[in-house]
């Protein structure tokens, strides 16, 4: 990736750095959103969100953290004691890991998941709503097969998402409506990440209801074991094989 289009990146480094920084997330029909940003990717286990709290404790044997961002559920199973790959397609958040103390780190876009060799992994993780990462409905199922072999007969998936459907606001109600309008799934959310005058890349980042993640998962090897609820819109799923 160009330093000048990891705009993700350079939040994360900036904040790293103690400078200020936020987070400015473009959707292509126009609508601006200003996310957490760069502290959520610091946050100590003591502030995690609750589900995430009752999640982790899930994962077991060897980790791939994917979309590790600062490198905060890495360094978290470190000191457990648990062995932890992290990966992110950002360079820039793959330094701050590695500068942080993750031991294992490396750039590696999830489309690359099938570079590991066979039962290399006991867990997937992919907190702070990474199963966005899936990007949509055939490229999910495509990454969930991979997944399936790059792990152990027993192995996890540890994720987190948003149902896309628990709004009542308009703007999002209609882009819904664009979306099928296009043949894309209704949460298939178009978008980019900006921060200063850094711009990155447009990307597809895919938020599902619970009955569409379980759709997404037929005939991939993997299925629901138990689904954590936050509460609201967010809830998180533990994947179990087949």
């Amino acid at each position: 990736m160009e330093p000048k289009k990891d705009a993700y990146g350079q939040e994360v480094w900036a904040f790293f750095q103690g400078k200020k920084s936020y987070e400015v997330i473009e959707r292509d029909d126009g609508y601006i959103d200003f996310s957490g940003g760069a502290p959520t990717y610091f946050a100590e286990f003591k502030d995690w969100p609750k589900i995430q709290k009752q999640a982790i404790k899930y994962a077991k044997g060897k980790v791939l953290d994917v979309g590790a961002g600062a490198g905060r559920v890495s360094l978290y199973l470190q000191k457990k004691k648990i062995d932890v790959v992290a990966i992110d397609n950002s360079p820039l958040a793959i330094k701050v890991c590695k500068k942080r103390g993750v031991k294992h780190a490396k750039v590696l876009p999830i489309e690359k998941i099938g570079s590991f060799k066979p039962n290399s992994f006991d867990t997937i993780l992919m907190f702070g709503n990474n199963f966005g990462l899936f990007g949509g409905f055939k490229k999910a199922k495509t990454l969930l097969k991979k997944f399936h072999k790059i792990t152990n007969p027993h192995a996890l998936i540890i994720t987190e998402n948003v149902d896309p459907f628990k709004t009542e606001d308009p703007v999002h109600l209609s882009y819904h409506k664009f979306n099928k309008k296009r043949g894309r799934m209704p949460g298939q959310l178009r978008i980019r990440i900006r921060f200063r005058n850094y711009i990155g890349d447009w990307f597809d980042y895919l938020i599902v209801s619970k009955k569409e993640m379980k759709e997404i998962l037929k005939d991939t090897g993997w299925k629901v074991k138990k689904f954590i609820d936050a509460g609201d819109h967010i809830y998180s799923a533990i994947i179990e094989k087949e």
